[in-house]
């Protein structure tokens, strides 16, 4: 098996409190390099100067990884995931959530590689990749201001406060549904979201049963909740029994068009990006290399 080739740590995942690990990490790995980049196009071109297929330990969380996906898609990367985010999603999908540094380093210097989908968003002419969820509507609004949230609120906490802030401002979205080209809704949504994890928000159990290695993407699509609807959804939601209510479903799909006669708010694994009226969603399968936990 490969020795890693790099590790690379972002000193600002978790808001900053990832860096106290470039210390224990320079002491375990005494032949591997850490670098901790200063901003992400260096991170980005680091990747890109190593040999095609070289395994990378990656200390951060989802947004760390969402920025290096076009890098390591290009150079046909392995992931080696140290978990060390807010929301860790990918982690649990790869079944790394709650590893200790130890464990972890374990896992992604010696655990076997397998290939997982991502999911390909193409708006205004621009290309986007995802590992995790594609948040449009309400949760994408809710990720965006659980960026602004109190520095001590951390994981589910942290989305569940912006959640109750983004409900005193709630809008709905017009928005038209095709998957593999059939009409699936027409009118105003709350959110339509879609997912390659289970979860997302820092373990929201939103699209249950979800694989990320089954050439599918999950749809989610929340229709025409009000306020006190909303309210009154969440600890199902938080609980994966949404899909209960009624004006909620899912739909497992490889290619969705969305399109909207307003700005769309969009957020790939919780990072947000421009709004669009118009979005293509597909997904790559088996595109990205990773090292699972189980």
């Amino acid at each position: 098996m490969q020795a890693p080739a790099l590790c690379l740590l972002n000193p600002h995942a978790a808001g900053g409190r990832c860096a106290a690990l470039a210390a224990p990490l320079r002491e375990a790995l005494e032949r591997v390099p850490l670098y901790l980049p200063d901003d992400v196009n260096a991170a980005r071109e680091r990747l890109l100067s190593l040999p095609p297929r070289s395994r990378v330990l990656v200390a951060g969380g989802d947004g760390t990884v969402h920025q290096l996906l076009p890098a390591l898609v290009e150079r046909e990367l392995e992931l080696a995931l140290l978990p060390g985010g807010t929301g860790n999603d990918l982690a649990r999908a790869l079944g790394l959530h709650g590893l200790d540094l130890r464990a972890a380093l374990e896992k992604a210097r010696h655990g076997l590689a397998g290939a997982m989908d991502l999911g390909q968003v193409q708006a205004d002419g621009r290309s986007h990749f995802f590992m995790s969820s594609l948040a449009l509507g309400f949760d994408a609004a809710v990720g965006r201001r659980a960026l602004a949230a109190p520095r001590w609120l951390r994981g589910q906490p942290r989305y569940v406060w912006a959640t109750l802030a983004e409900i005193s401002r709630l809008r709905r979205y017009p928005l038209t549904l095709h998957a593999e080209g059939q009409l699936l809704h027409e009118g105003e949504v709350l959110f339509a979201s879609s997912l390659n994890t289970e979860s997302y928000a820092s373990g929201m159990p939103v699209a249950p049963g979800a694989r990320i290695d089954d050439g599918r993407l999950e749809l989610v699509c929340v229709g025409r909740y009000g306020r006190l609807g909303a309210l009154a959804a969440m600890p199902a939601l938080l609980m994966g029994q949404h899909l209960r209510l009624p004006g909620i479903f899912m739909r497992r799909m490889q290619t969705l068009q969305i399109d909207s006669p307003i700005e769309l708010p969009l957020a790939l694994d919780g990072e947000p990006i421009p709004a669009a009226r118009s979005l293509t969603v597909t997904v790559r399968p088996l595109a990205l290399r990773v090292v699972r936990g189980g």
